[in-house]
């Protein structure tokens, strides 16, 4: 179980870090979405929230690929996996595969390190 959580811990943190360079960068060539989804992300654009959004991705990926402050990472990028998993669920379903892999993911990696996150679940 350590390799695995120790294998999904650097593909979330790749994973993060590739889409919130991506966002700065524009090296993997996204077409806009259509419909509520563009709508939705020209809204982000325009209130340049995509920016906080992939400087936490960058974070939290960086965070996690270097192994320091996971708990952290985890709790950083949980809400924002929760946007992706809500957007491609609504408006995008074609990214769904990836988001539940991120999911799977993050949960393996959150197994891992169960006792720093414990004082989050306490009464």
């Amino acid at each position: 179980m350590k390799v695995a959580s120790l294998i999904a811990r650097y593909l979330l943190g790749l994973i993060f870090l590739v889409f919130g360079a991506n966002g700065f960068l524009h090296f993997i060539p996204m077409p806009p979405p259509s419909g509520v989804a563009g709508q939705f992300m020209g809204a982000l654009f325009v209130s340049h929230m995509l920016v906080v959004i992939f400087l936490l991705q960058l974070l939290g990926g960086i965070l996690l690929l270097v192994g320091r402050y996971v708990p952290l990472a985890l709790v950083l990028l949980g809400p924002v996996i929760v946007n992706i998993v809500l957007f491609h669920s609504f408006m995008a379903p074609s990214g769904l595969p990836l988001a539940t892999v991120v999911v799977i993911l993050w949960l393996l990696t959150a197994w891992s390190v169960r006792e720093s996150l414990a004082g989050i679940f306490a009464r």
